[in-house]
């Protein structure tokens, strides 16, 4: 076997010009805002003695222009998640991007469907952005065919959409582990994704549909996750945007206590309780309800975070017999505490401070609680959500606070937050299918009008995203339809779809309004080419 260099200088040489090739894309305008923890000279080792172009990066440009011209201008583009190369087709009449989400692939995409648990195959999302890639590429060659076939005098009257749309990509939580993130960026930027999200759900333990159990990783592995999609980008070459996305709103459990940025949002007992497991195990024994048996702890436990606990504790106070401040008020002792636990103190150092200045230690067990696949019980709040967002604004390039049944104002509270600190900042929202927007969460009918607009005028959030479409949507115009062709026959669908359909003017590119438009003859054009036609037509 030959071996590859036989000048280990040239080599060398070879190594250093692709150091400098990266060293010079990290400055573009793209590129200059992303700060890395690697250096060029890391990414050149990890890459191919020869790397492959990108094909996604002209689309990934696309959509970095794109959001920043809505951030310039206060506006936002507002598109659906989609699986359909069908329903792509016509949304690009309208929207400049398409969302492809790993929930409506897991619905719509997979041998054995289900809801939006994420466990369908690693390499589905990949799989269905490949499709909707191609299809927008045929779609475009036959448009342009069309266009050719047609004096340039005739081709203003002509339609001419653009469907080669960015297609934002559904990540997930990484599937696995970092090398498990980093395969999965990898067949996602091959397959054509210009943007992709990661979360910081834990794996194999999302459920979002028995009313509690949002589960959620340290904040350390979330922060791995998103260096994983960047590293992955980076060696790849690729100018794919990376949406930081955190689904920390409503969690109910963390994985892990292993971070100490966490602790302050860890819940735990404050009574000597029985462990909330045991409990439950002796209840499903007996036959009773487990989640009535859960209740009934949570009640007889004393469920609060430490610093609940400490504040609790001080409350209680008579007055100080102990510690390093007698003779101060409660509020001064609560003030003292609460100005030396700052993000990051872990539990044993708050509990060190808490004995420091009390005199005696607070009970607080974090381990009583824990589920039956031991996760910790957690605390949401927007601070948590505001503080991993700003860990990774370093590496990503949208921001996006996952808000299910969102209240108004935390909506608000985070953006406002997060703008102060980075000006000028895209954010990404993505709107349920099943909120009532309640006044008590801050809604009106006014404001529920114009949010999309506000937001993206306000806020930044220049690209926002409903998911739930081709599930709702779609399925009432089918049902309207299976109804109406069952009831009324071919008389009835030549009357309300085959007429309006094929009288429109113009006739629509992609419809099977004329076969002449709908890529029915561009096979023919290519027997035509070959048989040496000119099929272009310019006068």
């Amino acid at each position: 076997m030959p071996e590859q260099w036989k000048n280990l200088q040239e080599e060398q040489k070879a190594f250093q010009d692709e150091v400098a090739r990266i060293e010079e894309w990290w400055k573009t305008p793209r590129q200059a805002a992303i700060k890395r923890p690697w250096t060029a000279g890391t990414i050149a080792s990890l890459r191919n003695t020869a790397p492959l172009p990108c094909i996604v990066n002209p689309f990934a440009m696309k959509l970095w222009d794109l959001l920043h011209e809505h951030r310039n201008r206060g506006t936002a583009e507002l598109t659906f998640g989609a699986t359909d190369p069908i329903a792509v087709s016509q949304m690009a009449k309208y929207m400049r991007t398409v969302y492809l989400s790993g929930g409506l692939s897991g619905f719509s995409e997979n041998n054995y469907p289900g809801m939006d648990h994420a466990d369908y195959p690693w390499d589905t999302v990949p799989k269905v952005v490949d499709k909707i890639f191609k299809s927008q590429q045929w779609h475009d060659q036959r448009q342009r065919q069309v266009r050719m076939q047609h004096p340039i005098e005739q081709r203003d009257t002509l339609e001419n959409w653009d469907y080669l749309m960015p297609i934002i990509a559904d990540g997930d939580m990484g599937f696995g582990s970092v090398t498990a993130t980093l395969k999965s960026t990898k067949a996602l930027v091959e397959s054509g994704a210009a943007g992709i999200h990661i979360d910081d759900l834990a794996i194999g333990l999302k459920k979002f549909t028995i009313g509690q159990g949002r589960t959620i990783v340290p904040t350390s592995e979330y922060e791995d996750r998103v260096k994983s999609v960047r590293l992955q980008l980076d060696i790849m070459g690729a100018e794919t945007l990376l949406f930081a996305r955190c689904d920390l709103d409503h969690a109910d459990f963390i994985t892990s206590v292993i971070d100490p940025r966490d602790h302050e949002y860890v819940l735990g007992a404050t009574k000597p309780v029985r462990p909330l497991q045991a409990v439950i195990d002796e209840a499903i024994a007996s036959g009773k309800s487990a989640t009535a048996a859960r209740s009934d702890w949570l009640a007889s436990a004393g469920i609060m975070t430490f610093d609940e606990a400490v504040e609790e504790q001080i409350r209680s106070l008579e007055h100080h017999t102990k510690g390093s401040i007698d003779n101060q008020s409660n509020d001064d002792l609560l003030d003292k505490y609460r100005s030396r636990v700052s993000y990051g103190i872990s539990l044993s150092q708050r509990r060190a401070i808490a004995e420091e200045l009390l005199g005696v230690s607070v009970f607080f067990d974090w381990e009583i609680p824990r589920s039956h696949n031991g996760q910790y019980l957690y605390r949401s709040t927007v601070k948590a959500i505001i503080e991993r967002a700003t860990l990774v604004v370093p590496l990503s390039d949208v921001s996006w606070a996952r808000m299910d049944l969102p209240n108004y104002n935390d909506i608000k509270s985070y953006h406002e937050t997060m703008l102060s600190r980075f000006p000028g900042r895209l954010f990404a929202f993505a709107w349920g299918g099943e909120w009532g927007f309640p006044s008590s969460a801050g809604w009106t009918p006014e404001r529920l009008k114009t949010v999309s607009q506000d937001m993206a005028r306000d806020y930044g959030v220049v690209w926002q995203i409903q998911p739930m479409y081709m599930i709702q949507g779609v399925n009432m115009e089918i049902e309207k339809s299976a109804e109406m062709w069952v009831k009324e026959g071919m008389g009835g669908y030549y009357e309300k779809i085959q007429l309006p359909a094929t009288q429109r003017k113009p006739w629509k590119v992609d419809g099977y309004e004329k076969m002449s438009w709908c890529g029915g003859y561009l096979s023919d054009a290519f027997f035509a080419a070959i048989a040496g036609e000119e099929i272009q037509k310019n006068h």
